[in-house]
């Protein structure tokens, strides 16, 4: 994968890029510009958007890739929301599920608060602290073609959990909103999964 220090890739073009053929992959997108992101790609009831959960999102990740085995699962997340949940990726690494991936998008900034450089701007590799913790793979991604051949490598089976940087402008594009209603997107996701909506 890339190395060099530059991108210019558009956030919602590389998550659609991503997820063009998601199949039956469970996503699990971390507050703000990723659920965005995600909902621009089109609703589904296999997304579970997460509102006022900051730092959460690898970790409900973890905890759905447990729950369902059988099931891909993706937790998109931005480096603001990541590095706030550091801790998190030291828990995944322990667990080892072979069925969830961590897409990274890093605008090297915090989008969320006015846009102030983030630590990932400054040198801290995420890709590095997951393989040091133990994560099967790890990478970076800066065109749309490494994207492209991303959204194919975590369609495959996978040795443990992986995780993935993708680099992009840092821009703030307008909205997408998906449904605030936790309750709502909770039932939805439950009924997806085939349980009954309490």
């Amino acid at each position: 994968m890339s190395m060099s220090n530059a991108s210019q890739l558009d956030r919602r073009a590389a998550v659609a890029a991503l997820l063009r053929d998601r199949k039956d992959t469970l996503v699990v997108s971390g507050l703000g510009s990723p659920t965005y992101d995600l909902h621009s790609v089109g609703d589904h009831d296999g997304n579970f958007y997460l509102w006022g959960a900051m730092g959460g999102a690898a970790l409900i990740g973890l905890g759905l890739a447990q729950a369902r085995p059988g099931r891909r699962v993706l937790a998109l997340t931005g480096d603001g929301e990541q590095l706030m949940g550091l801790g998190g990726i030291a828990t995944i690494g322990v667990a080892r599920p072979k069925n969830l991936d961590i897409v990274v998008i890093d605008n090297q900034h915090f989008g969320e608060t006015g846009m102030q450089a983030s630590h990932t701007g400054r040198g801290v590799d995420l890709t590095a602290i997951a393989a040091a913790c133990g994560f099967a793979v790890t990478g970076t991604v800066r065109t749309i073609e490494e994207v492209k051949r991303l959204a194919t490598e975590i369609a495959g089976p996978a040795d443990g959990p992986r995780l993935f940087v993708i680099k992009v402008l840092a821009e703030n594009p307008p909205r997408s909103l998906p449904s605030r209603d936790a309750v709502f997107i909770k039932n939805r996701f439950r009924a997806h999964l085939g349980f009954a909506a309490t």
